[in-house]
């Protein structure tokens, strides 16, 4: 949980400029922490269907497999499971009213998916897998449902209609996703460079989205300038 309270803390701080309600955020992290619940619903639905799969032992028998479960399954659902509720409830906050509250309310879903996820996997990890899940799952939740809620937040606080926004982020997202957790199921050794150089390269245009977006609430808020 540590991890989880961190970067809980370090958003808060981003959001210093119109900070959001307090209860507003901790609503944010629970209902990430539901939608663990609600990915768990979609992985039963493919059960009749017969396209259920673990996928840890599809790392071990098939490769190809593995690759479509993570890009077609894994990717998709979790993604889903945490842009339903921020669709459902999130943009519909007072309080969502700036540019930057998308990835700052996003993140705290992401924060409350990692927290609920990595404490199922308590029982079936050693410490040491544990504590470098608690470390990683909290940054790649909250950089995957960084890109749809940039583009959703962007269209709906513009009274754009926002299904294109929605449906394209959301693609990238699910697709980096799943790409992600293909290489570090596959071959978490040989692959770790590929994967730290993705979270890297999307943690560097996080953080020229939200500079980008703190200046912008900063001048609306002090106004035009005169002319000198």
């Amino acid at each position: 949980m540590l991890p989880v309270l961190f970067w809980a803390a370090y958003h808060y701080y981003q959001d210093r400029h119109l900070p959001e309600p307090a209860w507003t955020l901790v609503l944010a992290f629970c209902l990430g922490v539901s939608a663990v619940g609600i990915a768990k619903l979609l992985y039963l639905g493919l059960e009749p269907f017969g396209l259920r799969y673990d996928a840890i032992a599809l790392a071990e028998s098939s490769r190809r497999g593995l690759f479509f479960y993570a890009m077609l399954v894994i990717g998709p659902l979790e993604e889903l499971a945490k842009l339903l509720p921020f669709v459902a409830v999130i943009i519909h906050l007072k309080a969502f009213n700036e540019p930057v509250d998308g990835i700052i309310y996003a993140s705290f879903i992401g924060l409350g998916y990692a927290a609920a996820e990595n404490f199922l996997y308590l029982d079936h990890l050693s410490p040491h897998e544990a504590a470098a899940r608690g470390f990683a799952s909290p940054v790649v939740h909250i950089l995957f449902a960084s890109i749809w809620a940039h583009w959703i937040t962007s269209d709906w606080l513009a009274r754009r209609p926002f299904g294109r926004s929605l449906l394209v982020g959301f693609l990238i997202a699910a697709s980096l996703h799943g790409l992600y957790d293909f290489l570090v199921l596959q071959s978490p050794v040989s692959a770790l460079p590929i994967a730290a150089i993705m979270i890297v390269t999307l943690w560097v245009w996080r953080l020229i989205v939200l500079r980008r977006l703190h200046q912008s609430a900063v001048r609306a808020s002090n106004g035009p300038q005169p002319r000198l």
